[in-house]
C-alpha cells in the first residue's frame, strides 16, 4: 500500500521539523504505534488462517531489519559523546544507551521519571529510542499474544477474527484507561509507560481487522484522507504533546491515523492518497526510520557544539539536511545489505546469530566507556580539610590557600552527576502517617548530645552531606525527612495544588512534635533566579509558628541559586574559571533578604545565610576553592557542601547559643 510508506514518511517528517525547528513534539511517534499494530496484526491473523505463527523466522526477520540502523546509531553516538558531550553527561549517556540497545529504554526514562534527582539531567542523546522500546517489545510480546487467541478460540470453536478483535477491544479500552488516569496523575511516567501505548497499538490492529469489510463512497474517503492528514500536521501546533500525552488528547494523531487507513487507495485525483503514494514520500518512507534514529543525536550535538539552546532557521536546515544525507547513506549500505544479503558470512547466519554479533560489540564498547568513567570518578573524592581543595572554606575572612599550584577541580566532572546529598549513615523507615513520609535517622552514640531535623525539599536535602560531617564530631543526632518539590510549608509552594504535599507537611508537623528535636533545619527562601524573584512564602511562617508552640526552635537557612544554565555543563566545555560559567551575584540575590522584612516572624526562629560562601563578590561561579559548587543548575554538589561543614558548625552553634 504506498499510502501507508507515504503515512510513514510524513509521521517521520512532523516528528523531526517538529523537534528542530519548533522544539516541539508532533505525535508522529503515535502514529508510528498504530501502523506497527496495523501492519504486524494483519499480517499474524492473516498467517494464523492459513496455519500457525513461526515466531523464530518472524523474529529472526525484526532482529535484521531494527538492529543494522538502531545499533550503528548508537556505536556513533557514543563515540561522538565521547569528543563532544561534557564528562557531565557521560554516566547518563552510558546508562541509555544500555536500556536503548537492550530495548528499555522507556523503561529507564519511567525510572528517571519517579527520581526527583533523576529528573534534573538534560535530555540525553538517545532519549528518542523510547518509542523504538516500546515498539521492540511490541513486537516480542504481540506475536505471542495472538498466537494465545488463536489457540483459544480454535479449540473453544470461536470465531478467529471475532476472538482477537475482542481481546484487542478489552486491551483498548484498558489501555486507553490507564493513559488518562495515569497522565492525570504522574505526566512524565505516562509517557514513557509501555502500558499507557498498548492502546495504540490494539487501535491499528483492530483496523486491520476491519478495513476490508469498510465500503465507503470515493468522495468520503477523499474527505476522510485529507482530514487525517490535516490532524497529523496541525496536531503539534495545537498541542502541548510533550505535556498532555499520552491520555485522550493522543486520540488525535492516532485517530487521524485512522482516517488516512480507512480513506486507503481513493484512485481520485484529489485523494491524499495521491500525494502520500508519490514516489519522493515513497522513498522518503524506506528512509524515515534511519531519519528517526539521526535526527535527534545530530540536533543535541549541533547544540552543544555552537553552544546554543536552539536552532535557527539555517542550522535547523542543516540538521535536517544531515540526518536525511545519514539516513540515506545508513538505508543503502547498512540496512538494505543486512536484509536482503544473499550470500557471503550475513546471509549464513540467521537473525539471532546477527543479533548477538551486532548487539555485543556495541555492549563492548559502553561498558568499557563506562569502567573507565568509574575511574574517573572514584579518583576525584576528597576530604574536608584538603589543602588542595578548601572549597567553601576558602571563602573565610583572612584565607590564605596553602595548596598545589595547579590542580585538578573535584568532584571530578564525570562524577559530579553522581554527587547528590545522600544519607549514607544510620537507617531509614516510613510513618504509619504517611505512606511517603520516609524518616531517616542517625546517631553515633546511643545518646546524642543534641538531635538535628533536616525538613523540606531537595535543597533542604543538600545540608543532609553537611550535617552527616558534623554528627560523628559533635555526637549529634541527625533526623532526615525530605521529599522532592516539597518545601517545609503549609502549602505546596512548588507545585500548587499538589495535595499530597500539603499532606505531608501536615505530618511532618506531628512527627516533629513527637520527636521533640532540639532544632530543626528547613529554607528561609525560594525562587532564587536572574530578576530578584526570591521570596520567603507565607505558609513558610505558618509552618515555623506550629513549631513556635511546642518550643521547637527553627534554624531558616536561606536558598541558593537556581541558575538559567547547568554550570558544571559550562564549566567542563569552558573550564570552571571561564567568565561565561557565572551568573552575577546582584541579579541573583536582593537585599535585604526576603525575610528580613516580615513583621511577624515567630519568636524560635533563627536565620542563617550562605550566600557568601556559594558567591564571590561579585558572581556566583561554577567552582571556589578548586571545588565544583553545583551539580547542576540549582543543587549544589555533595563535595562542596562537606567543605561547608566547619562553617555550618560554627552558625548553628552561634544561632542556638550552644
Amino acid at each position: 500500500r504506498p499510502e501507508l510508506q507515504g503515512l510513514r514518511a510524513l509521521a517521520a517528517l512532523l516528528v523531526v521539523v517538529y523537534h528542530v525547528w519548533f522544539g516541539r513534539i508532533s505525535g508522529g511517534v503515535d502514529v508510528f504505534f498504530v501502523i506497527s499494530g496495523f501492519l504486524i496484526t494483519g499480517q499474524l491473523v492473516r498467517v494464523s488462517v492459513r496455519g500457525r505463527i513461526e515466531f523464530g523466522p518472524l523474529w529472526a526477520r525484526m532482529i535484521k531489519r531494527l538492529f543494522p540502523a538502531a545499533l550503528t546509531v548508537l556505536f556513533v553516538v557514543m563515540v561522538a559523546s565521547w569528543l563532544f558531550l561534557p564528562e557531565t553527561r557521560w554516566f547518563q549517556t552510558i546508562r541509555e544507551v544500555f536500556a536503548s540497545a537492550l530495548y528499555v529504554e522507556n523503561w529507564q526514562l519511567v525510572a528517571n521519571s519517579v527520581d526527583y534527582f533523576a529528573q534534573h539531567t538534560g535530555a540525553s542523546v538517545v532519549q528518542h529510542f523510547w518509542s523504538l522500546s516500546i515498539q521492540g517489545q511490541f513486537y516480542v510480546v504481540w506475536p505471542v499474544l495472538i498466537a494465545v487467541v488463536v489457540l483459544v478460540a480454535r479449540r473453544a470453536g470461536w470465531g478467529l477474527h471475532r476472538s482477537v478483535g475482542v481481546v484487542l477491544a478489552v486491551l483498548f479500552v484498558g489501555s486507553l484507561g490507564l493513559s488518562v488516569w495515569l497522565t492525570v496523575v504522574n505526566q512524565p511516567l505516562a509517557y514513557f509507560h509501555s502500558g499507557t501505548r498498548v492502546w495504540e497499538f490494539a487501535l491499528g490492529g483492530l483496523v486491520a481487522l476491519v478495513i476490508d469489510r469498510v465500503v465507503l463512497p470515493v468522495g468520503v474517503r477523499v474527505v476522510l484522507g485529507w482530514a487525517g492528514v490535516a490532524g497529523l500536521v496541525l496536531c503539534g501546533l495545537v498541542l502541548q504533546v510533550g505535556t498532555v500525552f499520552p491520555g485522550y488528547a493522543a486520540l488525535w494523531p492516532t485517530v487521524s491515523a485512522v482516517l488516512v487507513l480507512v480513506a486507503g487507495a481513493t484512485g481520485s485525483g484529489w485523494g491524499a492518497d495521491r500525494v502520500l503514494g508519490s514516489r519522493l514520500l515513497r522513498s522518503l518512507g524506506d528512509y524515515s526510520y534511519a531519519l528517526y534514529l539521526w535526527h535527534w543525536p545530530v540536533l543535541l550535538f549541533y547544540l552543544v557544539i555552537r553552544d546554543r539552546v536552539e536552532v535557527g532557521l539555517l542550522g535547523g536546515a542543516f540538521v535536517i539536511g544531515l540526518s536525511l544525507g545519514l539516513s540515506v547513506l545508513t538505508y543503502h549500505f547498512i540496512e538494505t545489505p543486512v536484509r536482503e544479503s544473499r550470500s557471503g558470512l550475513l546471509a549464513r547466519w540467521n537473525g539471532y546469530r546477527f543479533g548477538v554479533a551486532a548487539l555485543v560489540p556495541v555492549l563492548l564498547v559502553a561498558g568499557t566507556w563506562q569502567a573507565v568513567a568509574t575511574v574517573r570518578a572514584e579518583s576525584s573524592m576528597v576530604s574536608v580539610g584538603n589543602l588542595d581543595h578548601p572549597g567553601a572554606q576558602a571563602r573565610l575572612p583572612g584565607f590564605e590557600y596553602r595548596g598545589a599550584d595547579d590542580v585538578d577541580p573535584v568532584p571530578s566532572f564525570v562524577a559530579l552527576t553522581g554527587d547528590w546529598p545522600a544519607m549514607t549513615k544510620g537507617a531509614c523507615e516510613y510513618s504509619p502517617r504517611n505512606e511517603e513520609l520516609q524518616v531517616c535517622t542517625y546517631a553515633p552514640s546511643a545518646s546524642p548530645e543534641r538531635w538535628l531535623a533536616l525538613i523540606g525539599d531537595s535543597h533542604a536535602d543538600q545540608y543532609t552531606t553537611t550535617l552527616l560531617e558534623l554528627a560523628d564530631k559533635r555526637n549529634w543526632g541527625i533526623i532526615r525527612i525530605v521529599k522532592g518539590a516539597c518545601p517545609f510549608s503549609v502549602d505546596a509552594d512548588a507545585m500548587p495544588g499538589d495535595r499530597g504535599c500539603i499532606q505531608w507537611n501536615a505530618d511532618v508537623i506531628d512527627e516533629l512534635i513527637e520527636r521533640q528535636p532540639d532544632a530543626v533545619l528547613a529554607l528561609s527562601t525560594r525562587n532564587v533566579r536572574r530578576g530578584l524573584t526570591e521570596y520567603t512564602p507565607s505558609g513558610f511562617v505558618e509552618q515555623w509558628r506550629k513549631l513556635e508552640r511546642p518550643g521547637i526552635p527553627v534554624l531558616a537557612i536561606r536558598d541558593n541559586a537556581r541558575h538559567s544554565f547547568s554550570l558544571p555543563d559550562c564549566a567542563a566545555s569552558k573550564g570552571p574559571d571561564n567568565p561565561d560559567c557565572a551568573t552575577p551575584r546582584a541579579e541573583l540575590f536582593a537585599e535585604p533578604a526576603p525575610y528580613e522584612v516580615i513583621p511577624d516572624v515567630p519568636s524560635n526562629v533563627s536565620f542563617l545565610d550562605f550566600t557568601d560562601y556559594y558567591c564571590l563578590e561579585q558572581v556566583c561561579p561554577a567552582m571556589i576553592g578548586n571545588v565544583l559548587v553545583h551539580m547542576d543548575s540549582h543543587h549544589i554538589s555533595g563535595t562542596y557542601m562537606r567543605t561547608l561543614a566547619p562553617i555550618a558548625e560554627r552558625e548553628i552553634e552561634a544561632a542556638l547559643g550552644w
